[in-house]
């Protein structure tokens, strides 16, 4: 659960949320993605560094720039976590679809007796 929750608390801030984003396309530098959603630097920095306690970017040092690419095993365990929930909703909605085909039965049968 723990694991979901950081993910979840990285992502809820908006400017963290564009950054993963746009990663999401391929790695990026911090300049380039300051450039990309118009921040200055040290605020990129300050969100990639957020990011990167979470787990969901990792760095790679080139030279004098710093690379960072998306971590895929965050978003593996918070798509697996919300699959449990589209399991549920499914099972939800085919119960609420049986249910309205056997009132329209019963409404049809109806019917026909008059």
């Amino acid at each position: 659960m723990g694991v979901k929750m950081t993910t979840l608390n990285a992502l809820a801030e908006p400017n963290r949320l564009h950054i993963v984003e746009l990663l999401r396309d391929g790695p990026l530098t911090v300049g380039e993605i300051a450039e990309r959603l118009g921040l200055h630097q040290p605020q990129v920095s300050k969100h990639l560094r957020v990011l990167s306690d979470s787990g969901l970017v990792e760095v790679h040092p080139s030279a004098n720039r710093r690379i960072y690419k998306l971590q895929s095993q965050p978003f593996i365990e918070l798509d697996s976590w919300l699959e449990s929930f589209r399991r549920v909703w499914d099972e939800r909605f085919d119960r609420l679809d049986e249910y309205l085909l056997e009132l329209q039965g019963k409404e049809k049968k109806a019917g026909d007796k008059e």
